[in-house]
């Protein structure tokens, strides 16, 4: 895989969430690219189970347990400001097993669904972010495939989100500066679209049950 940037891309005015998408995926057919397959990326929050926290009023901690349909065999474990564990799709399993430290918040599971697209050497994903059966929002997923510094091919990944993003092409990702000069790797990947869910959870105001 190469450099990737995930955003939000806003409704546009007097529009619904599916007209938005329809408008994006028709400017990136006017620019030349091709349909390549559907995708899905989603996320179910965790947090610390209350026999953990004792008697001191601690804060649970959250736990970001995620899929990519790109990474068919992994699953991603995100902890809340901290680490990101990829691990085998059995994981998953293991949380199940996991109760007693770990409970699935209610009605947490976020998704983005949409359709792949091919430009040369851009791979273009455009999604439909959804809790439950509502639209909450859209994701844009831009991925640069020759490169794997971000530092080295910031400048062109933005010129091209601004072919079809316009006014709303965002800045560089805050991952970004975290990785300086080293490899860009998928877990980078998820950690932007754990941070979208999470903006677009608060947008909507729809808090994790159960967390604190």
């Amino acid at each position: 895989m190469g450099v990737t940037c995930v955003s939000q891309m806003p409704v546009a005015e007097g529009k619904s969430v599916q007209q938005t998408v329809e408008l994006l995926t028709r400017k990136l057919e006017i620019l030349g690219a091709e349909k390549q397959g559907t995708f899905c990326v989603d996320c179910e929050t965790y947090h610390t189970a209350a026999s953990t926290l004792g008697s001191q009023g601690q804060a649970g901690k959250l736990m970001y347990v995620m899929h990519n349909s790109e990474y068919p065999l992994s699953c991603f474990a995100l902890f809340e400001n901290g680490p990101c564990l990829i691990a085998d799709t059995n994981f998953d399993v293991l949380m199940v097993k996991l109760k007693g430290f770990f409970q699935s918040a209610k009605a947490s599971k976020i998704e983005t669904r949409g359709t792949r697209y091919q430009y040369c050497d851009f791979l273009v994903k455009v999604g439909t972010v959804t809790m439950g059966p509502s639209a909450r929002g859209i994701s844009v997923e831009v991925e640069y495939g020759p490169c794997v510094v971000a530092s080295d091919c910031w400048s062109l990944l933005l010129e091209f989100l601004q072919s079809f993003l316009g006014s709303h092409t965002p800045g560089a990702p805050a991952v970004f500066g975290n990785r300086h000069d080293s490899v860009y790797g998928p877990a980078d990947t998820m950690v932007q679209y754990m941070e979208l869910f999470n903006k677009i959870r608060k947008q909507q105001q729809v808090p994790v049950a159960g967390i604190r």
